[in-house]
């Protein structure tokens, strides 16, 4: 079995296995929400941590790997904000759309990474999500403000780059690279206990990914579902490919670029959408198609890469 199936095949199922838990109801649905909760404030973090700490960052494709991700990630957030005139939907209806052309599902990038190049693999996505998270946000949260149908209280992009600061995921990339720059390294005790805790990260979080899966909206809405995956799944990619490519990023680091870009649509945004009046519901068909989608694509983007 090739290296690309055996990160990617695992990943998949425990994905199916979380739909097939939510879908016959083993367990109470007032498990998912506390859980996932858990994962992003502490399981990934400690994961992030533990792994960023003992990364090396003085390759020297770091910086145009970043750069490639950041520049698709904006450059795949204009080509939506550009389509808005051609399509048939409302404000809110859009955000969805829009959100779901580049934000990505960091989660699954992380646990595919570490099955196929371990630790490693992890610090690489460390790198990642610090040049995409950001930005992905700050994007998503100004065209909520401009469309969405915001309730008293929502967040503004002044409170974006509050909330992007405070981003557990980014805290703990910033903590892990902080003392691998400075050349520290973790306790004896606090070591091992961040590896178990970030061991924790990855079933949980693929098992509710799984269980977030929605494919009544997706139904309703195929069209434009299959619009905004065609350009987080195809466009943003291949952009990504491009400026790497021109930069000289190669060989591992051009695959776990390649990876990251290639990632599902993220489920925060249907947080976000819920949180500032976009079309929850449609978003929902959105992380759904793209998720669906992904498992084809992400292979085929991954084969290429190597």
């Amino acid at each position: 079995m090739s290296a690309i199936a055996q990160g990617l095949l695992p990943v998949f199922l425990l994905i199916a296995i979380g739909f097939a838990i939510r879908r016959y109801q083993w367990i109470d649905d007032s498990f998912w929400a506390p859980a996932e909760k858990i994962t992003y404030y502490v399981f990934f973090p400690a994961l992030l941590i533990a792994s960023g700490s003992r990364a090396d960052l003085g390759g020297a494709q770091v910086w145009p790997m970043a750069f490639s991700l950041f520049s698709a990630t904006f450059i795949a957030a204009m080509i939506a904000l550009a389509l808005k005139p051609t399509l048939d939907l409302n404000d809110s209806a859009f955000t969805s759309f829009y959100q779901g052309a580049f934000r990505p599902n960091t989660y699954v990038g992380v646990a595919v990474a570490y099955l196929m190049w371990g630790e490693l693999g992890v610090g690489m996505m460390a790198i990642t999500i610090l040049a995409v998270v950001p930005i992905a946000n700050l994007l998503a949260v100004g065209a909520m403000v401009r469309y969405g149908e915001a309730h008293e209280g929502a967040r503004t992009p002044g409170r974006a780059v509050v909330a992007v600061a405070r981003n557990p995921l980014v805290l703990g990339c910033l903590v892990g690279f902080g003392m691998s720059a400075l050349g520290l390294s973790l306790p004896p005790v606090i070591e091992p206990l961040m590896d178990i805790l970030g061991r924790a990260a990855l079933p949980i979080a693929l098992l509710a990914v799984g269980a977030g899966l929605n494919f009544a909206p997706l139904k309703a809405n195929a069209s434009v579902a299959f619009k905004s995956t065609a350009i987080k799944l195809v466009a943003l990619p291949a952009v990504a490919w491009l400026i790497a490519a021109a930069m000289g990023v190669g060989g591992l680091m051009f695959e776990a670029m390649m990876l990251y870009a290639a990632l599902s649509g993220s489920a925060t945004s249907y947080v976000l959408a819920r949180e500032m009046g976009g079309d929850a519901p449609l978003m929902a068909g959105i992380i759904t198609a793209t998720t669906l989608a992904a498992m084809l694509t992400m292979p085929l983007w991954m084969w290429l890469a190597t």
